[in-house]
C-alpha cells in the first residue's frame, strides 16, 4: 500500500521557511565580520600603492629635516636644551602622520562618491558608528604606518636622537592626533563634491595649522602676541605632547594637551557621526 504525500505539517523540517520578515534584523549586535571587511579593504587600498602611499611622505618628512638642519641647526643652536635636529625630528614625524590620515579619508570618500561606488559601502548591513569606525581606523593605521617609517629612517640620520623616553605619550599623541585629522577627512569628504574641495581644504586649513604649531621652533622665542596665537591652535598641543614622549621636555601642561585633543576628537566624532546617519551629500 501506497504511503500518502507528507502535508505542510509533516514536511521536512529543513524545507521549512527560516528567512526573516522583511524589514526584520537578521544581525544582532555588532557586525564584526562587516567591519574586518571595510577596514581590510581600507588598509589594502593604501598599502597596495605604499610607496605613494607610505614611503614618499617618509622622504618628503627626511627632505624637511635635512634642509633645517643644514640651513639652521648651527644658527639655532639649543632648543629647550637640545640639538635643533633633536628637537625637529619628532615634530615632523607627527607632521606626517596626520597630513597622511587626512589623506587617508578623505580620499576613500571624496573617490567613492565621485566614481559612483559609495553605494556599494552605504548598501551593506552596516551601522553607522561601525562604518565611521572602519573610516577612522583606516586612517590612524596609515597614520601610524608613516610615523614608523619615518621614525625607522630617522633611526639611521647621523646627528638626530629619536630615542623614545615615554611610549605612553607618543601612543596616545600620536593615535588621538591621526584619528582626529582622520575624522576632518571623513567631515571633508562628506562636503566636498570635488577634488578642488579637498584640496582647498587641505591648503588652506590642513597645512597653515600643522606649519604654524611649533613645529619647527620653541613658542618660548616668539613674542607674547604669537604664544597666544599658537596656544589657540590645537596642533600645537598635539605635536608638544607627541614631542615630549621622545624628548621629555614639554613646553605646556600634558594634561591639558590630552583634553584638549582628546576633547576634539569626541567633537569631531559626534559631527562625523551625524552627518553620516543623515545621508548628506552622500545618498541622491
Amino acid at each position: 500500500m501506497q504511503a500518502p504525500a507528507p502535508t505542510n505539517a509533516t514536511a521536512p523540517a529543513h524545507r521549512a521557511h527560516t528567512h526573516a520578515e522583511p524589514g526584520v534584523p537578521v544581525i544582532h549586535g555588532v557586525n564584526w565580520l562587516g567591519i574586518q571587511t571595510l577596514y581590510v579593504k581600507e588598509v589594502r587600498r593604501f598599502f597596495k600603492v605604499q610607496l605613494q602611499t607610505v614611503w614618499a611622505p617618509a622622504i618628503t618628512t627626511l627632505m624637511f629635516l635635512a634642509i633645517f638642519t643644514l640651513a639652521l641647526g648651527g644658527a639655532r643652536g639649543e632648543i629647550l636644551g637640545l640639538p635643533y635636529s633633536t628637537f625637529l625630528a619628532p615634530g615632523l614625524i607627527i607632521m606626517g602622520m596626520v597630513q597622511n590620515a587626512f589623506q587617508n579619508s578623505l580620499s576613500s570618500i571624496i573617490i567613492a562618491k565621485v566614481q559612483g561606488t559609495i553605494v556599494d559601502v552605504l548598501m551593506p548591513p552596516l551601522s553607522t558608528g561601525e562604518l565611521l569606525f572602519c573610516y577612522a581606523a583606516g586612517a590612524v593605521t596609515r597614520g601610524w604606518a608613516v610615523g614608523i617609517a619615518i621614525w625607522l629612517a630617522m633611526l639611521l640620520w647621523p646627528g638626530v636622537d629619536v630615542t623614545i623616553r615615554n611610549p605612553l605619550l607618543i601612543l596616545y599623541f600620536g593615535t588621538a592626533g591621526t584619528l582626529m585629522l582622520g575624522l576632518l577627512g571623513v567631515l571633508t569628504g562628506i562636503w566636498a563634491d570635488k577634488f578642488d574641495h579637498g584640496a582647498a581644504v587641505t591648503n588652506f586649513l590642513v597645512q597653515p595649522l600643522t606649519l604654524l604649531s611649533g613645529t619647527f621652533y620653541a613658542i618660548y622665542v616668539l613674542s607674547p602676541g604669537m604664544q597666544a596665537v599658537l596656544r589657540a591652535n590645537p596642533f600645537f598641543y598635539m605635536i608638544d605632547g607627541f614631542r615630549s614622549g621622545f624628548i621629555g621636555v614639554a613646553e605646556a601642561s600634558v594634561l591639558l594637551g590630552a583634553a584638549i585633543v582628546g576633547g576634539l576628537v569626541l567633537i569631531l566624532w559626534g559631527v562625523s557621526y551625524a552627518l553620516l546617519k543623515s545621508g548628506w551629500k552622500l545618498r541622491a
